[in-house]
């Protein structure tokens, strides 16, 4: 029985746990590779955007694209927040246009950029 009680308190911790945080499994990604590679960064644009077809990494990106931007990250691990960190940074030295883009359909009025570039010392 009271394996039974432990067995259900650790399951309903695993499930709100993983209900809060996104999966990390590709948190070991190489950020700078696809960064420098126009045709991969663009593939991924492309994904997240909806006009092109998506890896699996592209897939879990664009799963949870809009969740983050609406949270400011809330819910990404310290590793996810240091690589959005750099992909803003070098998107907005690199592709000023294509950052602008994102920006305006996803957070049209500013307000989360705002939020979050404040959040996160941008």
């Amino acid at each position: 029985m009271k394996f039974a009680v432990v067995f259900v308190v650790v399951s309903l911790a695993i499930s709100v746990y993983s209900e809060e945080t996104y999966p990390t499994k590709y948190d070991n990604i190489d950020i700078d590779s696809i960064l420098n590679n126009d045709r991969l960064l663009n593939n991924y644009i492309a994904c997240i955007e909806g006009t092109g077809k998506c890896t699996t990494e592209g897939d879990e990106l664009k799963k949870y694209f809009t969740d983050a931007i609406q949270t400011c990250c809330s819910k990404c691990s310290q590793k996810q927040k240091e690589g959005v960190k750099k992909v803003v940074l070098f998107m907005e030295k690199n592709k000023p246009d294509k950052i602008k883009e994102l920006r305006a359909k996803f957070d049209p009025e500013g307000v989360k950029d705002k939020e979050c570039r404040k959040k996160y010392n941008l």
